[in-house]
This record gives C-alpha cells, sequence and structure tokens, in this order.
C-alpha cells in the first residue's frame, strides 16, 4: 500500500491513472474496514502525505469526472483513517518549486465535493422524478447515485466537523481567507441539499435514505450555524422533522439529526414559534419518548435525550406559545418521564424530567389529568414521588450534582408554588 502511495504521488504518466484506479477499488472493497484499522498504526506517516499530494493533482487537473469521484474516494478513506486534520498540511508536487499552501487539499476537496453533490443530486432528482418508471436501469441507476452521494456526504459533514473546531482554535494553520471560502463552500453546498428536500416535499417523498442522508448532513451544518439558511429552514423544518429512513416505522433520526439546531434556535422565540407552527414540537416529543424507551432498554443515548429535553423545555417556558389544545402529545410525555424516572438514581435526570413535567403542570390541573383514558393514577403517583424527589434536593446540605441543577431546581420550585393547589396528591407527596 504503501507504495502504490508512493507511485500515485510522484509519478506524471498514465501509471499514476493506475494507481488511482487500484486505490479506490481497494478503498471502495468489501475489505475496507479491516484496511482501515490496519493502516491505523502504520507509524511512517510518508504514505498518507503521498496520497495527500495524489488526491490534489488529480482534483486541480482536469480529469475525468469518474478519476476526480475516484480522487474523493481516496479523501474520504484518508480522513476516516487519519482524522479530519489529514485535509491540511504540506503538499509536495513533483516538478512544482514554489511552495504549496497547506489548505490546497482542503479547499479542493471541498470544491469537488461541492460539485459533486449538485450533479450527484440533480441526477438523482431527474431519476425519482422525471425518468420513465419503465425503464429497467432506473432503480439500478438510484442506486448507484444514492451511493455516491453517502461519500460526498460524508466528505462533507467532516470539512464541516473540522471548520468548526479550527474555528474554536487559537493559532490554527487556516488564515481568514481560507476559512472564508470554506464557509462560502459549504453555504452553498448546504442550499443544494435543501433544494433538493425541497424537491421531494413537492413530490409528496418523505421515505428514503438519500433524504435521511440530506437532513443529517443539513443538521451538522447547522449544528455549527443554526442562523443559517433561515428562509429556506423555515420552510422546511416540519418537512424534514417528517422524513424517514427506509426501514423506519417512522420520523426518529431525522429529529436526532436535527436536536442540536433545535436546541439552539428554541433559546429564541422565533425559533420557539417556528417549531411549534410547524408542528415540530409533536416530533421531537415522540423522538424523546423513543429515546427513552431505548435508554430503559439499556440503550444509552443521553446526549440525544438531553438535546430534546432542552428543546421541548425551551418551548414550554416561552409564555408567549400556548399547547392547550394538544394536551394528549403531553400527556403522553408525562407518562414517559414518570417510566424513565421511576428507578433512577441520576439526579440531572430526575431534575431535568421533574423540570418539565412542572412545566406541563402549568398548562393543566389533577383533575384534568385523572379524568384523562391514557393517564392512570398509578402514573401520577409516580409523577408525585417525582416531583417530591426533586424538591427534597433543595437545602443547605445539596450535593454538588444538585448545585449544578440549581437552575432546574429553580424551574420546579417556581413552578410547584403556582400550581400547587390544583395538584393535591402532588402537594401531599411534597409535604409526607
Amino acid at each position: 500500500m504503501t507504495k502504490i502511495a508512493r507511485q500515485f504521488a510522484l509519478l506524471q504518466n498514465a501509471l499514476k491513472f493506475e494507481a488511482l484506479h487500484l486505490l479506490s477499488a481497494i478503498f471502495s472493497s468489501e475489505y475496507s474496514t479491516l484496511l482501515h484499522d490496519a493502516l491505523r498504526v502504520i507509524q511512517n506517516e510518508n504514505w498518507s502525505n503521498h496520497m495527500r499530494d495524489g488526491v490534489a493533482t488529480i482534483l486541480q487537473n482536469r480529469v475525468a469526472p469518474a478519476e476526480k469521484f475516484e480522487a474523493l474516494i481516496l479523501a474520504e478513506s484518508m480522513v476516516s483513517i487519519k482524522g479530519e486534520g489529514w485535509l491540511i498540511g504540506q503538499i509536495n508536487l513533483p516538478n512544482v518549486q514554489d511552495p504549496i499552501p497547506a489548505d490546497r487539499c482542503l479547499l479542493l476537496v471541498l470544491e469537488s465535493s461541492r460539485v459533486e453533490v449538485a450533479v450527484l443530486l440533480n441526477e438523482l432528482a431527474y431519476s425519482k422524478y422525471e425518468a420513465s418508471k419503465s425503464s429497467s436501469s432506473t432503480a439500478e441507476t438510484i442506486i448507484s447515485k444514492q451511493q455516491k452521494v453517502t461519500i460526498v456526504f460524508s466528505l462533507v459533514e467532516k470539512i464541516i466537523k473540522l471548520i468548526s473546531n479550527i474555528g474554536e482554535t487559537e493559532g490554527h494553520l487556516l488564515d481568514e481567507n481560507t476559512f472564508i471560502k470554506a464557509i462560502n463552500g459549504l453555504n452553498e453546498t448546504i442550499g443544494v441539499v435543501l433544494e433538493y428536500l425541497q424537491d421531494a416535499k413537492e413530490h409528496g417523498q418523505k421515505v428514503g435514505n438519500d433524504l435521511l442522508a440530506s437532513v443529517r448532513l443539513v443538521g451538522s451544518y447547522l449544528a455549527e450555524a443554526p442562523v443559517a439558511c433561515e428562509d429556506k429552514i423555515t420552510e422546511l423544518l416540519g418537512y424534514m422533522l417528517s422524513v424517514e429512513g427506509e426501514h423506519e416505522s417512522g420520523p426518529f433520526y431525522s429529529v436526532c439529526f436535527l436536536l442540536p439546531m433545535l436546541c439552539q434556535k428554541t433559546m429564541k422565540i422565533e425559533g420557539c414559534k417556528l417549531l411549534a407552527s410547524s408542528g415540530g414540537y409533536k416530533a421531537v416529543v415522540d423522538c424523546l419518548m423513543k429515546l427513552i424507551e431505548q435508554n430503559r432498554n439499556g440503550v444509552e443515548n443521553n446526549g440525544c435525550i438531553f438535546l430534546a429535553c432542552d428543546t421541548i423545555m425551551n418551548l414550554l417556558k416561552m409564555e408567549q406559545i400556548t399547547f392547550s389544545e394538544d394536551e394528549s402529545t403531553f400527556i403522553s410525555l408525562l407518562k414517559a418521564l414518570a417510566l424513565w424516572t421511576e428507578k433512577t438514581n441520576d439526579q440531572s435526570v430526575v431534575m431535568m424530567a421533574s423540570s418539565i413535567c412542572t412545566l406541563i403542570f402549568d398548562m393543566t390541573s389533577e383533575n384534568a389529568l385523572l379524568n384523562h383514558p391514557s393517564l392512570s393514577s398509578s402514573c401520577l403517583d409516580s409523577l408525585s414521588r417525582l416531583i417530591a424527589r426533586s424538591l427534597a434536593s433543595w437545602g443547605q446540605d445539596m450535593s454538588d450534582a444538585a448545585k449544578a441543577d440549581m437552575d432546574l431546581l429553580e424551574i420546579v420550585t417556581a413552578g410547584y408554588s403556582r400550581w400547587a393547589d390544583r395538584f393535591p396528591q402532588i402537594q401531599k407527596a411534597v409535604e409526607r
């Protein structure tokens, strides 16, 4: 492998392309995962530098589109093996005396990926919505395009991560001009992906791994730039929250991918209004309930759970927004929160759940809950114990965990003072 990488970098004839084809085939094979693991332990960095030199040479020259895509396959594999930092590094090309900027490979990969995304999504949309359905090759074409989209999406997502990390690091290798070019390139790419989702929405398409991958990429970018593409996001948010993968029984992963952005957006009233008016809050509640169910079955995903909790809490705290006509959604959530906390000793879980319950109780009463057919008296018992447990942490001898959750404790204590007289059973549990 190291010898082929060296030839790929240094040769400037037809053999260079033979090396490209061979490397691309190797990294695309069913053994690629094992290969990645083996290459990660190689101490000598020369081979990875050679790979960067070769990829940069291919991408900056006029070569066939298929060969440029093979170079992107190599770039995606190298980033998977060496990390996003591989995209930035000294490039040494034969017969080139002047030093080449260390960010050249990054910009070449980003620009080539942007072009590929635009071309592939355009072709994919045509194959799905315009081409003759009777064509026997249509299904194969769609699958082939989707596989290629997966590769370039992966590259773009890794570049998003790289740019985000660089933006948080002092003394990084990118100058301001390169940083702006990268941001502009990412903005254009995400814009193309949003247009693809818009097209799918107009054709009534909600199910597809390509659509789910598109939502994931958009979510990755908006997690770092939540105010980007605001007009398009406003238009498409409800749709994106309804997208399903081919083997899903309902929207779940699409919501998970968008939670980091939603959590940030709902810190402001405009974001809350958008999520409420689009009906997207129901998808977030459903997602949280599924996450809680997974958690109770031993699948931990605390990052997503707390993002969903924070998003819902941001919504409920906004006094300008009411959900009085959607009682069933929040009663289902109360039941899930009661089950989640019944056997946990995790103080952060107790405080988060009790805070959400407290805000929901503002909208209802004990009698209304007991008269609801889907909420049992035993569930209200669990909720009473939950509120009592959270309020019991108030005092002089609070644990470090309780002190860390002081803002949540304040929500519970303030809420309890507002509605305690409407919930005699909870009041009794607290005073016991």
